[in-house]
């Protein structure tokens, strides 16, 4: 196969612009694997390890950009206290050197339904930013995923950062695996508070062709929760939220798991990350006790 390593971005894209057929890597942590086990022979792979600007992040206007090439290490010990779902999410990606490597952006170029740091992306409104020679747009993470490893992306275009808007309440994300570490997820959920929206963000992931909301289940909670008074959550409305989370999901029976486990698995893992985040939201209040 050919390989391109542009050493800026306008090469980058401009290389792209001119294979649109090229894949392109950073971490190497999907690519090569499916490369080594031969699932998939590219004709031309693009370097992007070369270009600086995808492995900053910045923050202004109230929103953080976070380049597509930052590694996951990076994001955690640099950004877990702006952004803790993702953070948490990220702890759990793979292995510490797949974590040294593997980047955002990867993840969300390989679009697939297990992919750990998409549920964390869409709780929390995120916006994917692409690029090509002919311009820049923002996705939302909502509609970036189009199917099963199928994103949004036209094929001039190349991912060069995630906008995301830093925590303004508290964040969570749970991953059931058929072990603790180094496994691709039966199934993820992840929720945000927004109090100053009194608005609440899921994100079900490994249990639908795509990662989607659960917008029913967010609808239901934030006029339940008492914004301002914060009183204890109630069971009946833990159990509910829960109950329309796994309505929400569309998972099918495979090695990792069967579709009845994993609505059961994610109706509970919605209970305990919504008595987490409520915990935090109360925290320090009598009330809440």
């Amino acid at each position: 196969m050919e390989f391109l390593r542009p050493a800026s971005w306008r090469e980058a894209l401009e290389a792209k612009a001119a294979h649109p057929d090229a894949t392109p890597i950073a971490g190497g942590t999907d690519v090569m694997v499916e490369i080594n086990f031969d699932h998939r022979r590219p004709d031309l792979l693009l370097d992007l390890t070369r270009i600086p600007e995808l492995t900053t992040w910045s923050e202004a206007d109230g929103a953080l950009r976070i380049g597509a090439g930052l590694p996951y290490t990076r994001l955690i010990d640099e950004l877990g206290d702006r952004v803790p779902g993702l953070a948490i999410a990220s702890r759990t990606v793979g292995s510490p050197q797949i974590r040294n490597r593997g980047t955002l952006g990867g993840n969300l170029g390989s679009a697939s339904p297990a992919g750990d740091g998409h549920p964390p992306l869409l709780a929390s409104d995120a916006q994917v930013e692409v690029e090509s020679v002919r311009g820049t747009r923002l996705i939302p993470a909502a509609e970036f995923f189009t199917g099963v490893k199928r994103n949004a992306l036209a094929a001039d275009e190349l991912i060069a950062a995630v906008r995301i808007a830093p925590a303004t309440g508290p964040q969570q994300f749970a991953k059931v695996g058929t072990r603790n570490a180094m496994v691709i997820a039966v199934c993820t959920f992840a929720i945000a508070l927004h109090p100053e929206q009194q608005r609440v963000g899921t994100g079900i992931g490994s249990a639908a062709p795509t990662p989607r909301r659960a917008l029913e289940a967010e609808d239901f909670l934030a006029a339940e929760l008492d914004w301002a008074g914060r009183r204890p959550l109630a069971d009946s409305v833990a159990h509910r939220f829960g109950e329309l989370v796994a309505q929400a999901s569309s998972p099918i029976d495979d090695v990792r798991g069967t579709a009845d486990y994993r609505r059961h698995a994610l109706a509970v893992m919605a209970r305990r990350t919504l008595s987490w985040v409520w915990h935090e939201h109360c925290s320090g209040r009598q009330e809440c006790a």
